[in-house]
This record gives structure tokens, C-alpha cells and sequence, in this order.
């Protein structure tokens, strides 16, 4: 495993794991490793609930006369891949998609802002999936920095056209406070970071550990669980609920 260095700066971190099969899950494991990194304390003194919206919640216990200490954290899966991100200054949002073949334009006529689907329509045809894959956990993650999930916060935002995976954060349009970015994690994987930050603040993303380069493989029941919506008949629908689990 990477060994983290806690920086003073304003940085999300993120955590890559795989499932295998097995309990604790993957999630658990790694939501205790961050709030174990970024609190201070060991790893058995981190406690994971649920907020009332379903998403994971990591605390620990605060000073005497004082209430616990909490960690702004957010999941995603796809596949096998488990991902979590942790900001100690604010919120964050993460969100993890397998490049596969999609119909891209078809969904984004379904989902996506007029400007976005021009934006897609534009690019190269090779590349069109992991695009539109782009623009998709970008809007799911800002959803969960939001703490409204993709539906209630994120799927009717419009997002700055990605530039490709890498950093700096983008600004996202519409006046809020919001960036999203898209750290590179290879593997044939679309990675999405967003956070709540003022202007002038500066926030950086430090991938601590990937899958598949030399990390242990997380272990959970092998379920495929992905964002990306299936359109029937036109109703929205998903193949993922996140919400009351870890």
C-alpha cells in the first residue's frame, strides 16, 4: 500500500480497491484507512454510518464535553473497482466508470445540456465513449459533493467540457462553488472528483492507492454496480443503489 503523507493543503485523496469476494467489504476497509490518515487515530476507533440521505458517513470520537468528529467522504464502485475519496476542508464527490461500448450520442441526447451534446458530437468518434463517460461521473460526483445524489443534484447541471484525464480542478458552471476534475487511473477506468471550494481556494487530488500496482486486492461479494442509467421506454432507471450500504 502507498504510504500517505497528510499535506496542508486543501486535498482530496483518493483510495483504489478491487474487490475479490469476502467481508468486510472493500468500502468498509478503505473508508476506515482514510479516516484513519486524515483524523489521526487508528483504524479501529473509526466508526461508519449513514447519513439521511444513505451516503457513508466516518467519524470519530471528539474532546470531552464535545460531539464527534466527522469526515467528508464519498464512494463509488464499478465492476470490481471500489473507489473512496476523503477531504478533510469540505465536501467531496467521487465517482468510477469502466470505459465499455455505450451508445454515447443516444444517451446524451436522453441526458445531457444542448452545449454538452454539441461538445460530444464534436469529438473524435474513437474517443467518444470515454467522453461522454467523462461528462457522466463528472455530473455524478458534483451530485454527491452536494450531498443530493446524480438525480437531485448532479444529472441536470452542465459541466465543463473535459479536457482529458488530469488535473487542475474546473470550475463548474452556474455560480456555485463547485469543481470537478478527472485524475488519471488507466486501467481502461473514467475517475471524477468533485468539491465544494470558494474561490481563491486552492484544492489538490492525491491518488494514494490504485488497484493492480502492487496493492493488495480489497475483498467484497463480486457485484457489478454502475451510475450510468438504462433509458426504458423513456423512464430513467439505474443499476446501482448505493443508498443504505457500504
Amino acid at each position: 500500500m502507498d504510504q500517505l503523507t497528510v499535506s496542508d493543503r486543501d486535498t482530496a485523496y483518493v483510495w483504489v480497491g478491487r474487490d475479490t469476494g469476502g467481508r468486510p467489504g472493500p468500502a468498509v476497509r478503505l473508508l476506515r484507512r482514510a479516516g484513519a490518515a486524515l483524523l489521526g487515530r487508528a483504524e479501529a476507533e473509526v466508526v461508519l454510518a449513514h447519513g439521511p440521505a444513505g451516503n457513508p458517513v466516518v467519524r470519530i470520537a471528539g474532546p470531552a464535553n464535545a460531539g464527534p468528529v466527522e469526515l467528508p467522504v464519498s464512494v463509488s464502485r464499478a465492476g470490481r473497482i471500489v473507489v473512496v475519496a476523503a477531504r478533510a476542508a469540505g465536501p467531496v464527490g467521487v465517482d468510477v466508470e469502466e470505459v465499455r461500448p455505450l451508445p454515447a450520442l443516444a444517451l446524451a441526447r436522453r441526458w445531457f445540456a444542448p452545449a454538452e451534446l454539441a461538445w460530444l458530437a464534436g469529438r473524435g468518434e474513437a474517443g467518444r465513449t470515454a467522453d461522454f463517460l467523462r461528462l457522466w461521473t463528472a455530473k455524478e460526483a458534483v451530485g454527491k459533493a452536494l450531498g443530493l445524489g446524480l438525480r437531485g443534484g448532479g444529472l441536470l447541471r452542465e459541466m465543463p467540457p473535459p479536457v482529458g484525464p488530469g488535473l487542475p480542478l474546473r470550475q463548474v458552471p452556474g455560480g456555485e462553488p463547485l469543481r470537478v476534475g478527472h485524475p488519471e487511473l488507466g486501467g481502461g477506468l473514467v475517475l471524477a472528483v468533485a468539491v465544494r471550494a470558494e474561490e481563491g481556494v486552492d484544492v489538490d487530488v492525491e491518488v494514494v492507492q490504485r488497484a493492480g500496482h502492487g496493492v493488495a486486492a480489497e475483498r467484497s461479494a463480486p457485484v457489478e454496480r454502475t451510475s450510468l442509467p438504462v433509458v426504458v421506454r423513456g423512464n430513467w432507471s439505474s443499476r446501482r443503489s448505493t443508498r443504505g450500504r457500504l
